[in-house]
């Protein structure tokens, strides 16, 4: 992979590090954070973003803050680790990583209640470094399983980025074509413009340009045109959350493609790791939808605002796609239909 670890951590400053996505293509840069303000920013504003990417540095990031608080008292060092683990988990609530990386670190706290707080923080670290080193190990487990469903000259199409930038490396829907590529075969890749923040756009061409594969970018409302030509051979997508029932939540769009690809009768896989399943949530009525600052399709990419403001602006996040326009998931334990999960 041609570019640094997505997540990382500095150990001698105690420090979560990122690269700052909010500048790319156009500038690469790391950000070092250690107070909690800049660390819910950098997760609200995806300067870090993607699924599992959020989980690991939720955790490290909850490791830094907390370790620098200054108090013996245990009681006082879980109730404030408590309250700061609440702020960072409110800060993105549809990606179910967040919550998951979390609820692992506070069950570390509360395993090691009674040890002293010095060993509850080193407890703490020991819980997020795993966390990094699993994602990157879940993430090349779903890159060689979805790399099988690859034939060599296949064209891939996606939407958002969940590839290295997503995750601490390899990422989900854009590991298989890694691992394919690797294996010696030819992937080339259609990816989704992915309006409003421009994902595609910024980062999945990005990656995939840095990393060799062929990547051709369209807006989104080009993919029906581009399957109705017959190039594309699979659909891969990430996702932020699955329900219990298969139905899963990912970046607004992928429905359409969901809904595309059946028509055009093109797989279509989501690529996610075990944590994004949320057994809790019984079907993706349930999910909660982010809905962002209406900004966002205002003026942001803009030297003008390009809407009146008489007009109003809707900006839901994520859209569901039913278990039923799913194909399958690639998961780091294999290649499941919705009803095996």
């Amino acid at each position: 992979m041609g570019l640094p670890q997505t997540v990382s951590f500095d150990e001698t400053n105690r420090t979560l590090v990122i690269i700052d996505q909010t500048l790319l293509p156009n500038k690469l840069e790391l950000l070092h954070l250690s107070n909690l303000e800049d660390i819910c920013d950098a997760i609200r504003t995806l300067k870090v973003r993607g699924a599992p990417a959020i989980g690991v540095a939720a955790a490290i990031g909850l490791y830094c803050v907390c370790s620098r608080f200054e108090t013996d008292l245990e009681d006082v060092f879980i109730e404030k680790t408590k309250e700061t683990a609440e702020i960072i988990n409110s800060t993105r609530p549809t990606a179910k990583n967040l919550s998951w990386a979390l609820q692992k670190m506070l069950k570390v706290v509360d395993s090691n209640t009674s040890q002293g707080t010095d060993n509850i923080k080193n407890a703490m670290k020991k819980c997020a470094l795993q966390i990094l080193e699993e994602d990157v190990t879940v993430c090349k487990a779903i890159g060689e399983y979805g790399a099988a469903l690859i034939n060599n000259g296949d064209c891939i199409m996606t939407v958002c980025n969940a590839g290295a930038l997503a995750a601490v490396k390899y990422g989900t829907a854009l590991a298989p074509i890694y691992s394919a590529s690797e294996s010696g075969k030819s992937v080339s890749v259609y990816s989704l413009e992915t309006r409003p923040l421009l994902q595609g756009a910024r980062l999945t061409s990005f990656e995939l340009t840095e990393n060799g594969i062929d990547t051709t970018l369209i807006c989104d409302n080009m993919a029906a045109s581009v399957m109705a030509s017959g190039k594309i051979k699979a659909v891969f997508t990430g996702c932020d959350r699955v329900a219990a029932n298969g139905d899963a939540a990912n970046k607004i769009g992928t429905l359409m493609l969901a809904i595309l690809a059946k028509h055009y009768n093109i797989p279509f896989y989501i690529c996610a790791p075990y944590s994004t399943i949320d057994f809790e949530t019984r079907s993706g009525n349930e999910i909660v939808i982010e809905e962002r600052n209406d900004e966002e399709i205002r003026s942001l990419w803009y030297k003008q605002p390009m809407v009146t403001d008489k007009a109003k602006i809707y900006n839901p996040a994520f859209d569901v796609t039913p278990a039923e326009l799913i194909t399958a998931f690639i998961t780091e334990k294999g290649i499941k239909k919705p009803k095996q999960l």
